[in-house]
């Protein structure tokens, strides 16, 4: 059942699941000049971290920046080479044996001949102690769903199954890795709904996910990597005012390309039928230019977004600096 891939090294008379974050307030997540490398892959290069809990973070980076496998290591699915790893002030396995932590993964783990009610209630016979099966999967959104087997489910469905599953020992910490892939929008909206009512109730959660939005509209703060490195932490305002200039978007038929990316400031253009679209350091001389010179119309200017500050941040401009890819 990889959806609870570290929970399942928990087996029955074990200590009972904690109910959100132990006493003593220490940080749910603490990293600390954690190294990990495979042969001469160096995929985690001395990242520092702190989570406190009920903080709701979004882990993002793009492919190969070492997400997976800072996920593995906070997880006890492997060991760093050189740093610490604390959840909740303890090694990442014993916060496993203890139910304090889950996660949801993308793929694999389900048993397709069972039912989605069979799926949850054999998690919960895992643990000691276990919040209802059936609450599980009407916190999940699926209780309607409890009778159908898992191979009749779809993949947005399987995802909250998987989200059911991870409920029931009651985790203080939650890891998501790209929990919403084959949701419709509606099922991404209420999936987050109910990831903030548990995260007001203090529960802390980690997630990985490429869907941008996402993490701009539900994250309490975004850490950005890069090449095995932390290169921005910050809330959503704070990740995006990292890059510099504004987008300014107009209707200008027949736009001369060639002389808009002369003007100062013009760091790229982009031009698609009648629209044109410039990222500029200097807006207003961009506006200015276009409302005196051009016929343009319908001019925007906006600040940029987190797809922006995602790019400038996290572009690999040295290869790798030959160092081969990284998970």
């Amino acid at each position: 059942m990889p959806a609870r891939v570290a929970v399942m090294t928990t087996t029955p008379g074990q200590a009972p699941a904690v109910t959100m974050a132990p006493t003593g307030q220490r940080p749910a997540i603490d990293l600390s000049s954690v190294t990990k490398s495979f042969g001469k892959v160096h995929a985690v290069r001395g990242i520092d971290l702190q989570v406190q809990p009920g903080e709701v973070v979004a882990f993002l980076g793009p492919n190969g920046a070492g997400k997976t496998t800072t996920i593995d290591m906070l997880l006890g699915l492997s060991k760093p080479d050189s740093g610490t790893v604390e959840v909740f002030g303890m090694h990442p396995r014993q916060a496993v044996a203890r139910g304090l932590v889950a996660a949801v993964m993308q793929t694999g783990g389900l048993l397709k001949d069972l039912s989605v009610r069979e799926t949850v209630q054999l998690t919960a016979s895992l643990f000691v102690q276990t919040r209802s099966p059936q609450e599980c999967l009407e916190r999940a959104g699926i209780a309607d769903i409890a009778d159908r087997k898992v191979s009749k489910c779809s993949g947005g469905q399987q995802q909250r199954l998987r989200f059911a599953m991870a409920l029931v020992s009651d985790p203080a910490l939650i890891v998501l890795d790209e929990p919403t892939t084959g949701m419709d929008v509606t099922g991404r909206r209420d999936f987050w709904n109910a990831i903030h009512r548990d995260a007001e109730r203090g529960r802390t959660v980690l997630f990985a996910t490429h869907y941008l939005e996402e993490a701009d509209m539900y994250a309490d703060r975004i850490v950005l990597l890069r090449q095995g490195q932390i290169v921005a932490d910050g809330t959503g305002p704070q990740i995006k005012a990292m890059t510099s200039g504004r987008t300014v978007r107009a209707t200008l038929p027949g736009a001369d390309e060639h002389a808009l990316a002369a003007l100062a400031g013009v760091d790229s253009i982009e031009v698609r039928g009648d629209s044109v679209m410039l990222h500029s350091r200097d807006s207003d001389a961009v506006a200015r230019f276009l409302l005196t010179q051009t016929p343009a119309r319908d001019i925007e200017i906006e600040a940029r977004g987190l797809e922006d500050a995602f790019i400038a941040l996290t572009s690999d401009d040295s290869d790798n600096n030959g160092q081969g890819e990284q998970r």
